[in-house]
């Protein structure tokens, strides 16, 4: 039974799973102050803040007269939370299990033989071969 959780347990999607739910979740935190505290305030150096949303962006005059704003700060620091986890989650435990992976492998002695993929005048040959066969074997009329 031990021996079937750890087997579960090593399959590296299980482990990446979960170490992302984790790690993203506490990252989450530090990389939205960082944002909200440093970004934000550079995007407002160029772009006011809607007195209405309180987002800073480009703001244009709408259709009906009112003043639309696109909201650039919560743009830029949603893609920058994202990569900032990311980032971390693969270099801190994505890289190392897979390498731990590789070393296992080699340990045990398997090897991976990649064949390579036949080029394109090669299938072109087989194709013609082909053809050619199932000409030669119907009956002609």
């Amino acid at each position: 039974m031990i021996k079937g959780f750890k087997d579960f347990i090593m399959r590296g999607n299980v482990i990446d799973l979960a170490v992302a739910v984790v790690i993203g979740g506490a990252f989450t935190a530090l990389v939205t102050a960082v944002v909200t505290s440093i970004v934000n305030p550079l995007i407002e150096i160029f772009w006011k803040p809607d007195p209405d949303t309180g987002a800073a962006g480009p703001s244009v005059v709408g259709l009906h007269g009112d003043l639309v704003t696109f909201p650039l700060g919560g743009l830029l620091s949603a893609v920058i939370s994202f990569l900032a986890v990311a980032i971390v989650v693969y270099f801190v435990f994505v890289y190392p299990m897979n390498k731990f992976k590789e070393r296992a492998a080699a340990k045990a002695g398997v090897v991976e033989e990649e064949t390579p993929l036949p080029t394109e005048q090669e299938l072109l040959v087989q194709i013609r071969d082909l053809l050619e066969k199932r000409e030669s074997e119907t009956p002609k009329l």
